[in-house]
């Protein structure tokens, strides 16, 4: 194959697109229609070196997972006009690049970012729109993803009064494993796309506040990186995606437990992608910015719509569509000794399920409303464990995520019988604002809310969360404040 600079650029449009990574030279004519970000941004770097817009935002192999080998060219053969051919490639900034750039500029210092909401809105300035949607959005119509976090507002407290709480201790196990707070980072991709240090930024920060993360699958920096950047005291779970490959799923659980993982939750709420609009509008709303607007034209055929958004992991149909009580977590069972835990229950009837099946735990979720619209909000299904089935809490621990914002939520989740409450995307804002340093000051927001009201709870300890300090009141709330600076 001829991969000379000057037959590289004669690949620059969609009929035939070559680009250089690092050297290495792909054919990506087909990937254009599924890349997750849209096909402008390959395009813009037809026939040219996209190593620079390739490298911060992608684990090292991503290319070589999406291609075939006959996609993979080779080396770039280099010739003595090959630096001049690189500093000749015109590499133009987008509108929504320079709003970037501008944002990022004009953010507040971190002692003006006083709750989880400030971090959000400041991060949805400053993030790539494509990357924003990716994060935010929700499934159909997003109903589900607002009631999670309005859920929070039906449930008020109990305070008691003339107790002692000079000494104010929110600490907690989590399977066994000391949490500073009853807190820890639910299992969430492709971190990398909100800073270049990604899920490390969580590692560093978490691992000096005491506080557990779970690691995704799809992360996107690779697990035995994150591994090794643990402190010794430091605790990691592993969030697994079971997928059509049994032996590749096995794989990597023994390569999880092998890295030093302490638990692993089994993803069970995604045998499909949901349908994410926000996300796979985001690319028509570059083009529109960038004055590129498709229009309708009598005649011409139907293209392909992308309705995977920037969700790649299932593009090729590989989560297995056929999980089930009787064979999954048996085959789980015998392929690791680590305790399991079961991501994305949703109804009273799966978490007896769950209990009978011998798992050390369920994390109460509906993926964050991003996958089944109108599903219940995770604090109303552990509500409805307590009413109905409160046996459940003494078989096997009970966590919940989702819509999770404040630190009375968290307590609010607790005193109902919650073990601990995960959250994902206020990581990602945290992390895409302001790096490792987002993530230091949400755990310190978060400490701070939750000792403040567990103070004015009367409750010395989480021992003193209980059923009776919570009421659920069936009132129309004033909806809460959506952070703005």
């Amino acid at each position: 194959m001829d991969c000379t600079t000057e037959e590289i650029a004669k690949h620059n449009d969609a009929s035939s697109c070559w680009i250089i990574i690092k050297n290495n030279v792909y054919d990506v004519t087909e990937f254009l229609s599924v890349h997750p970000g849209g096909p402008s941004i390959i395009l813009k770097y037809a026939g040219g070196d996209a190593t620079s817009a390739y490298d911060p935002i992608h684990p090292p192999d991503t290319i070589q997972k999406n291609l075939s080998p006959s996609q993979c060219l080779g080396p770039l053969i280099t010739t003595t006009s090959t630096t001049d051919w690189k500093d000749r490639v015109p590499v133009e900034q987008t509108q929504d690049e320079m709003r970037v750039e501008r944002e990022m500029k004009h953010r507040p210092p971190l002692n003006r970012v006083l709750n989880l909401a400030d971090i959000e809105d400041i991060a949805k300035r400053v993030l790539p729109y494509p990357v924003q949607a990716f994060y935010s959005a929700g499934t159909d119509d997003e109903f589900s993803l607002r009631e999670n976090t309005r859920a929070f507002d039906r449930f008020f407290f109990h305070a008691r009064v003339m107790r002692p709480v000079s000494t104010c201790d929110p600490s907690t196990k989590i399977l066994g494993y000391d949490s500073s707070l009853p807190v820890f980072v639910s299992g969430a991709a492709q971190a990398i796309l909100g800073h270049p240090e990604g899920e490390l930024n969580i590692t560093r920060a978490c691992g000096n506040a005491g506080i557990i993360q779970m690691v995704c699958t799809f992360a996107s920096i690779p697990r035995a990186r994150i591994a090794a950047a643990i402190l010794p005291s430091q605790t990691l779970f592993f969030q697994l995606y079971k997928i059509t490959d049994t032996a590749a799923s096995t794989k990597v659980v023994r390569e999880a437990e092998e890295l030093g993982y302490k638990g692993i939750f089994l993803t069970v709420d995604a045998v499909v992608v949901g349908n994410r609009e926000k996300d796979v509008r985001s690319l028509w709303v570059m083009e529109e910015q960038e004055g590129k607007t498709q229009y309708y034209v009598e005649g011409d055929p139907e293209a392909t719509t992308n309705l995977f958004g920037s969700s790649a992991v299932n593009r090729r149909n590989v989560f297995d569509p056929d999980l089930s009580w009787r064979e999954t977590i048996p085959w789980l069972r015998s392929i690791t000794k680590l305790p399991i835990v079961l991501k994305g229950i949703q109804c009273v009837e799966d978490a007896v399920l769950a209990a009978e099946a011998g798992v050390e735990g369920i994390l109460l979720s509906n993926h964050g409303g991003r996958q089944l619209e109108s599903s219940l909000p995770p604090l109303e299904v552990l509500y409805r464990i307590r009413q109905q089935r409160p046996d459940v809490f003494d078989k096997l621990e009970v966590y919940i995520d989702g819509g999770i914002r404040r630190g009375t939520d968290v307590i609010k989740a607790i005193c109902i019988g919650a073990k601990a409450v995960g959250l994902g995307r206020p990581f990602l804002y945290a992390l895409s604002a302001y790096g490792e340093g987002g993530v230091i000051k949400l755990l310190e927001i978060l400490h701070r809310e939750i000792t403040i009201s567990m103070r004015l709870l009367g409750a010395a300890s989480i021992r003193d969360l209980t059923p009776e300090v919570v009421e659920r009141v069936d009132w129309e709330p004033v909806r809460r404040r959506i952070g703005k600076l």
